[in-house]
């Protein structure tokens, strides 16, 4: 593929968020490195989300927007006039690009606005019926129907490379490349070295948090799979907590017979040195989850509500347990560390 100058194309990926679906679709700026070297790849993101693409090696340029901002300010005074301001600069910035090609990696309305902003001739989403809102076909040129056998959101978005002459027998192994942080590796460093964790030491991270109450899996669920892996595996216990989730990480830790770590807040970059430490990672259906398996940490996903086939843990070092009621409440604890141990071992 060239541009239309015959030169190396350039590519814009648009992956808006949330956290575990940027990390999904990183496999896919990677195999468009390697089938074109020299392409210039701009990702398109949630400036919430952006700190996971920091430092990414297959990226040459990151444009964060914030949509979320925008839809607050639709309820201000004078704020329709402020979110046309920011689309006319995120245009202006998009046509500056002189993209090729734009691949949605959304499907959703929002994502394939951006999309057709970028002003790319081709314009890659997926055909009606697999994208998550109808209306993200308008934005598309080329829509492409991913195989029977692509159920993981993973393979989802790297199906969407054959509208660019890359098979998935082309791509391999999907790696995920999240780059180290120095900063970040000393203050997560610092806060274990504070609280007792040894370099040796064996560390389990709990991640009991999820964007949505049905997602999430009980407080006593959590005490009792902490207590005993902390017992059988001589391990010490880290309560990982994002926005929000401060009061359930430290109801969990007060309920715990050790002294499980609750770290302070952290940055993504010192989240993903804390997970890069851990030796196993318990979790729900959460952003995290899907960082520690792209570490390739062994990772243990909790799942209820949505399928674990096609959101679950992704990599050789992971598994997942699936409610057979679709609750999580359905989910047993003795099934979670069976698992756990399973995936130790």
């Amino acid at each position: 593929m060239r541009g239309e100058t015959g030169a190396v194309p350039r590519i814009a990926l648009v992956k808006l968020s949330a956290l575990g679906d940027v990390v999904h679709a990183l496999p896919v700026a990677r195999a468009l490195r390697a089938r074109f070297p020299g392409a210039g790849l701009t990702w398109i993101v949630e400036r919430r989300e952006q700190g996971i693409l920091a430092g990414n090696p297959d990226l040459d340029q990151v444009i964060a927007v914030d949509t979320r901002l925008w839809r607050q300010e639709f309820r201000r005074p004078r704020g329709l006039l402020t979110v046309y301001d920011k689309i006319r600069g995120l245009t202006r910035r998009l046509r500056g690009g002189r993209f090729d090609v734009a691949l949605d990696l959304q499907g959703l309305w929002k994502s394939g606005v951006i999309t057709a902003l970028t002003g790319a001739p081709l314009r890659v989403g997926l055909a009606l019926g697999h994208c998550r809102e109808r209306a993200n076909v308008l934005f598309t040129t080329r829509r492409v129907t991913p195989a029977a056998e692509a159920v993981h959101v993973v393979e989802v978005n790297l199906a969407l490379l054959a509208a660019l002459g890359i098979t998935r027998a082309d791509v391999g192994t999907p790696v995920f490349p999240i780059a180290a942080d120095a900063g970040a590796d000393a203050a997560a460093a610092r806060v274990l070295e504070e609280e007792g964790v040894k370099p040796e030491t064996l560390l389990v991270a709990l991640l009991p948090g999820a964007g949505q109450d049905v997602k999430r899996w009980g407080v006593e669920g959590y005490r009792r799979v902490g207590d005993e892996l902390a017992e059988r595996l001589g391990a010490r216990l880290v309560v990982v907590w994002g926005p929000g989730e401060e009061p359930l990480a430290r109801a969990i830790a007060a309920r715990m017979r050790g002294a499980p770590l609750v770290p302070p807040a952290t940055s993504i970059p010192e989240m993903v040195a804390l997970l890069r430490r851990a030796a196993l990672v318990v979790g729900g259906d959460t952003g995290p989850v899907h960082i520690a398996a792209a570490l390739g940490v062994p990772t243990l996903g909790l799942y209820g509500p949505t399928s674990a086939r096609r959101n679950g843990p992704y990599g050789a070092r992971t598994a997942a347990v699936q409610s057979a009621t679709g609750r999580m409440d359905g989910i047993g604890a003795d099934a979670v560390l069976a698992a756990a141990e399973a995936l130790v071992r």
